[in-house]
């Protein structure tokens, strides 16, 4: 399990503008997204910093993912600033303990 995080500041706009670019539409192409199994979304309106937390099943899907399409197109896109992406592997056992909500992971380390 692999978390792919990225994190960017957003163009100086009045939060209902910037709030009114994210709907159910825009969510849903992350759906098809091979290997991912869940999204979080983040945005910060008093440092204007948004981005996304991603759970993919393994690091080639999470790679893939990184070196794909959307992530390219957020690298284009000049009114972002300060891009960060980043992948990490998953402390699973860790995690477990925390209550993590990784799909399977109970499951996964029950039969280790």
């Amino acid at each position: 399990m692999v978390i792919v995080q990225i994190n960017y500041r957003r163009p100086d706009m009045p939060a209902g503008e910037w709030n009114a670019r994210y709907s159910d539409e825009t969510a849903k192409p992350f759906l098809s997204v091979d290997g991912l199994q869940w999204k979080i979304w983040l945005d910060d309106e008093k440092d204007q910093r948004s981005g996304g937390i991603y759970c993919f099943a393994d690091r080639a899907t999470a790679q893939a993912y990184v070196d794909g399409p959307i992530v390219a197109r957020i690298k284009a896109n000049t009114a972002l600033a300060d891009l960060q992406i980043r992948v990490f592997d998953v402390r699973a056992r860790q995690s477990e303990i925390t209550h993590a909500p990784v799909p399977g992971l109970a499951k996964r380390l029950a039969a280790e």
